[in-house]
């Protein structure tokens, strides 16, 4: 009971004491011209600091005089990032690189209240040329502050720098992140351990390119920090397709009497945009807590879920590791939180300080007004017992202690320490105004110092990009724990990297979140954005014909070549056209090949059949020579129809129309050439005979007429020949021929059908001669059948277009050879091979022998008229003709006998006139 009692008076009069000297101070600073509060040490060189230790200033204009205003909301947080200044000022001082020159670092560390006004009479303070410390002796002056360190907020740290530009006070802040700050020809003395915000939002929107969420909304606190960092983020998620749905910003004050109702606005804001899954904040852990406590009465007030205001809020650094804002709400109220941080260093000395501090108690509290506030804010509230009241203090501390602000505020110091020892190597720095702070500065911008055996160094714009870390908070029930880190962001190749695996599966998830004005728009569709829209909100629309889209969300689509691709409406991707022409493996060409290749046997076998027999009669009266040339240019046709298939070349396209184009002249050229053989031995008076018969040349013949058709081709071939081309279609590709000259194509074709005219008009002539060896019937039928074949050919030609307007061509030419193959050979081929008896001399003569009979009847003359022509005295020949078994020159002209052998020849007797008629050796 005693030892009780003891410690609670000695409890009571630390506490008045400590009351005692901090009213003693207070009426000091009075007296002081406005001495700010603040944590004190002396030492040959005074770093000053500056926290926001306060969340904000209780404002009253009850009097125009000019007085500090009163700090309000005391912050755990901030002040262990003041304990970790002190922390590594300690260390500092005795390590071997300030014990080495008999060097101590001092401090003097006052609360900005985060209010720039408290923030510049602190600076103020600092600026004075010394400062009296009040100790436990006589007061002892300090020297002036050599270096700045602070503050957090940008906004207070652009007013801090400004005023310490003017002596060129290096100023490091460990938390100030306003892209203003790197422009050196405004704040040359400003410094600071951490990136600014243009490479935060750099991260931020890469994050949200990654999950491809291109529709949020950004809420940030009023200050040139809050809109620096939306101009930037606004700036840079343009370049990215990302649109800002909503700007809401905060009061910068949050004791100002607008903040509940722009909150109330915010909340009414974000539940009104339910496809706004994703949040970004530049705001005040305060403001984020007030928030979220207005989204959730709002949603209860209207019966909602409380699902229905989740979201995913992208923290700034400025609340990405403040759990408080969570109030009396759990992580599932309000949704994911992924938060950047800077990246963290080792807590452990900093751990070591809090556990001395811990056991020192109220040792550590002298010289520090801060530490003593926050044990009487803890006492008050609690009502603890003097180790209670220390340990229990002491353990928040711990639960407040972030790894990356206490880095930074590491660096600082040690960037400072180092500076001051390197100055100090060479001169003698315990003598006041031997280094001035504008030297300091200028080292700290050349030389690298080192903290952990890691070297860092200031960039030109005073900054050190680190990168950062990505915080996923997570909960466990009650409790949320937010020191998982599930990336790192890299600056310099702007990506992110997961170092843990077993942390980042949370992070990966939220891929499954949608956060999107529109739909996405598939492969095969583009967006379609109305006038006055933000560019997220779109419409999908089909690509048309010929036109793709091969990406999600593509603003336009792209055109396929038309010469070689098309594509339907709503293509992804572009269509070869596919390549048509007559092709070898079509099973109509290969039909038609087939008739090809049979006619080409068929000729052949004709031809050495008619050469083994070409002592026969048949063979020599169906031409000899003549008849092989039918049968060779019939080869060279059936070849030429073989050209029509496959794909189409230059060489080609020329030669199958000339090839048909000669080769078919030089066949009916010989069938005319024996069609004039047959009248000119049969149906001809015996004057014409006698002309004609100097007149026939039958290789003369043949050769004019083939004659003329090579120089039409020559022609054709020279000024305008055929070629090959490809046809354009939508879907296809059509490689054919051109004819080069219709008009050629027309004359050759023409002259062929005026030979094979002429042939017929020839051949139905002599139609009535012997049946056993008539070809005039034959002749007669395959002109016809060429002239219908390709009088049916022209309108079918001129008409069809496409593959198979090739096979058209093919097919008549088809037809025209096995017509002619059929008609004149396949007969004499039948008598040579079936019906031998036929095939003889013999046979021949008496089928000459009936024929000239029933000549001889059918030009017997009345018998009144013969007497006339008796009594006249004339004399006169008679056409019945005398007809002998082919000669082997079958081919020589008439002679002229005397018509006196009556086995030869047929005498016609009438009264005592001797009649004469013509012998003619020809072969029919």
């Amino acid at each position: 009971m005693e030892d009780r009692d003891m410690a609670w008076v000695a409890l009571g009069l630390s506490f008045h004491i400590t009351l005692f000297l901090t009213i003693l101070k207070t009426g000091c600073a009075t007296e002081n011209d406005g001495i700010m509060l603040g944590a004190t040490a002396p030492g040959d060189f005074i770093i000053g600091g500056i926290f926001p230790i306060h969340e904000d200033v209780a404002k009253k204009y009850d009097s125009f005089a000019p007085q500090p205003q009163p700090c309000v909301r005391f912050e755990d947080r901030r002040l262990t990032m003041a304990l970790a200044m002190i922390n590594t000022m300690e260390v500092m001082n005795k390590s071997p690189l300030l014990t080495a020159i008999n060097i101590t670092l001092g401090y003097r560390i006052l609360d900005s209240c985060s209010d720039v006004s408290t923030a510049l009479r602190a600076t103020a303070d600092f600026m004075q040329q010394t400062y009296c410390h009040t100790g436990s002796s006589a007061p002892t002056c300090s020297p002036p502050v050599m270096a700045v360190i602070g503050d957090s907020y940008s906004d207070t740290s652009i007013a801090i720098a400004r005023q310490l530009t003017l002596k060129m006070i290096p100023q490091i802040s460990y938390s100030s992140t306003a892209v203003t700050l790197s422009d050196k020809a405004r704040f040359p003395a400003f410094l600071r351990t951490i990136p600014n915000d243009r490479h935060q939002i750099a991260a931020m929107v890469s994050l949200l390119s990654t999950y491809s969420w291109n529709w949020v909304g950004i809420v940030i606190t009023d200050g040139d920090y809050g809109r620096s960092a939306l101009d930037h983020f606004v700036s840079q998620a343009a370049e990215k397709g990302i649109c800002v749905a909503f700007k809401i910003i905060l009061p910068q004050s949050v004791t100002n009497e607008d903040v509940c109702s722009v909150i109330t606005q915010t909340a009414k804001t974000i539940r009104k945009n339910p496809k706004v899954q994703v949040i970004v904040s530049f705001a005040k852990a305060t403001h984020m807590k007030h928030l979220y406590q207005e989204l959730k009465n709002q949603t209860l007030r209207a019966g909602e879920s409380m699902e229905s205001m989740r979201r995913v809020w992208v923290a700034s650094d400025s609340w990405s590791s403040s759990s408080s804002v969570k109030g009396n709400l759990t992580l599932k109220d309000m949704g994911h939180i992924v938060g950047f941080t800077f990246k963290s260093g080792n807590l452990s000395s900093f751990l070591e300080y809090l556990n001395r501090l811990e056991a020192g108690g109220h040792e550590y509290t002298g010289n520090n007004y801060f530490l003593q506030e926050f044990f009487r804010l803890l006492n008050t509230s609690k009502g603890f017992g003097d180790t209670e009241l220390v340990s229990e203090g002491v353990n928040r501390l711990r639960e407040q202690s972030h790894a990356d602000t206490v880095f930074s505020v590491e660096m600082a110091v040690s960037a400072i320490a180092q500076a001051v020892a390197s100055i100090c190597r060479s001169r003698d720095c315990k003598t006041p105004d031997t280094v001035q702070p504008w030297e300091v500065l200028t080292v700290l911008r050349k030389q690298e110092f080192k903290l952990r055996g890691k070297s860092y160094k200031f960039d030109s714009n005073g900054d050190i990009n680190l990168g950062y870390d990505v915080m996923m908070w997570r909960s466990d029930g009650e409790n949320i724990h937010i020191s998982d880190v599930v990336a790192e962001y890299d600056p310099h190749t702007n990506t992110f990297t997961h170092p843990n695996r077993s942390t980042t599966q949370q992070f990966l998830d939220l891929k499954n979140i949608i956060s999107k004005c529109s739909n996405s728009c598939v492969p095969g569709e583009f967006k379609k954005t109305a006038e006055g829209q933000h560019t997220c909100c779109y419409e999908c629309i089909n690509c048309t014909e010929n036109y793709y889209s091969n990406k999600t969300d593509m603003d336009q689509c792209l055109s396929c070549d038309t010469a070689a691709e098309w594509s339907a409406e709503g293509s992804s991707s572009c269509t070869p056209k596919t390549l048509l022409f007559f092709s070898w493996q079509d099973g109509f060409a290969v039909v038609l090949l087939t008739f090809s290749a049979l006619g080409i046997v068929l000729v052949l076998m004709v031809s050495a059949l008619f050469l083994h027999q070409r002592d026969t009669p048949v063979v020599k009266a169906a031409g000899g020579p003549l008849c092989q040339a039918i049968l060779f240019s019939l080869v060279i046709s059936y070849i030429s129809a073989m050209l029509f298939v496959g794909r189409p070349n230059s060489f080609q396209c020329k030669a199958r129309q000339v090839l048909f184009g000669i080769s078919f002249t030089l066949c009916v050229s010989c069938i005319l050439v024996k069609t004039l053989q047959i009248l000119l031995a049969f149906q001809f008076n015996p004057e014409l005979q006698e002309v004609l018969q100097r007149l026939f040349q039958p290789y003369v013949i043949v050769s004019i007429c083939v004659a003329l058709q090579v120089v039409t081709c020559i022609c054709w071939l020279v000024l305008k020949s055929p070629f090959n081309q490809t046809i354009r279609h939508p879907t296809t590709l059509l490689e054919d021929c051109h004819e080069g000259s219709y008009l050629a194509f027309g004359v050759m074709l023409g002259y062929i059908a005026v030979l094979a005219f002429v042939c017929f008009i020839c051949a139905f002539k002599g139609r009535k001669l012997p049946e056993h060896y008539n070809e005039t019937k034959f002749i007669t039928f395959s002109m016809l059948l060429y002239l219908i074949s390709w009088m049916l050919f022209v309108p079918i030609y001129v008409t069809t277009t496409g593959v198979y307007l090739s096979a058209v061509e093919m097919v008549v030419i088809l037809i025209s050879n096995y017509g002619i193959l059929s008609c004149h050979f396949f007969p004499k081929c039948y008598i040579i091979l079936f019906k031998k008896e036929q095939n003889t001399k013999t046979a021949f003569r008496k089928n000459l022998y009936e024929y000239s009979n029933k000549v001889t009847e059918s030009v017997s003359v009345s018998g009144s008229s013969l007497s006339e022509r008796q009594s006249s005295g004339q004399h006169f020949n008679i056409s019945a003709l005398s007809l002998s078994v082919p000669a082997d020159d079958h081919l020589k002209p008439a002679e002229e006998t005397n018509c006196r052998d009556t086995t030869s020849c047929t005498g016609l007797h009438r009264g005592s006139v001797t009649q004469r008629c013509l012998r003619r050796s020809t072969s029919i």
